[in-house]
């Protein structure tokens, strides 16, 4: 048996180099088809630069305004962090409300549907208002579109713990505390962390929607302005930066998930 772990390990170790290279090529192709289809397409239809401008076009936008568009996806990276972490806050301390006080959730439940059956653009302007068109109502929009996902994904990770887990608790006189934390809460740390994969991929609306409504920074600001100056090259440059962010974004917390949640398949 020994000898049998012996061999594994290597083969183990191989996989796990081979597995970067593998992705970084599968990114490459893939960057290279899009770029491929996006050429194609201009040169099918014989399209202006005003209306889709080519990727060499996009990438001299990128080099020579790299400064001004850093800036700005800084400033809109902020937002959307910010507001993960608030939206992430919110929606795990209400999924515990509803789950320790029932009769929270049944008064609660139909303000969180409502919350969603709101569009976004149509508080954006409330929000305005009520926080002024810094950066504390760009993170409140952010929050506010993740905030359903993640309490409803919480919710039910913690309401579909095993029972087994819970008459075994129960058995040993464990108190309402301990089974939280020791059972329900691990139990329902992958389903948070699927709320939370949705979070880091939705909350960059929510950003750039606020920027669009009133806003003097940031990407979304950004591709109005260049919008309204008929500057399309450098709308698209702020949006390549935008959807690398989001990427960035996703596959740095699906890592830390994976490492911090193991038994999260």
């Amino acid at each position: 048996m020994t000898e049998l772990t012996q061999l594994a390990q290597p083969s183990l170790k191989l996989k796990q180099r081979s597995s970067l290279p593998q992705t970084l090529l599968r990114l490459g192709i893939t960057v290279a088809v899009l770029l491929g289809v996006w050429q194609g397409l201009i040169l099918l239809f014989d399209l202006q630069p005003f209306i889709l401008p080519t990727p060499l076009a996009v990438l001299e936008r990128l080099i020579l305004r790299y400064d001004v568009l850093l800036y700005h996806g800084w400033v809109t990276g902020q937002e959307i962090i910010l507001g993960i972490v608030l939206g992430l806050s919110l929606g795990l301390m209400f999924a515990l409300q509803m789950l320790l006080f029932k009769p929270v959730k049944r008064w609660l439940l139909p303000v969180l549907i409502a919350s969603q059956a709101v569009p976004v653009f149509a508080i954006a302007p409330v929000l305005m208002l009520w926080l002024d068109y810094g950066m504390a109502s760009k993170v409140a929009m952010a929050a506010i579109i993740i905030f359903f996902p993640v309490t409803t994904c919480c919710y039910d990770g913690l309401r579909n713990t095993p029972k087994g887990f819970l008459d075994l608790a129960q058995t040993m006189q464990a108190s309402r505390w301990q089974r939280l934390r020791h059972i329900q809460l691990p139990a329902a740390l992958p389903a948070l962390a699927s709320g939370i994969r949705v979070a880091v991929v939705v909350a960059p609306i929510g950003a750039v929607a606020g920027e669009w409504v009133g806003s003097s920074e940031g990407l979304g600001y950004l591709m109005l302005q260049a919008n309204a100056r008929m500057m399309i090259d450098e709308m698209f440059a702020a949006l390549f930066l935008l959807s690398m962010l989001s990427v960035v974004l996703y596959f740095m917390t699906d890592y830390l998930l994976k490492k911090l949640i193991p038994w999260d398949l």
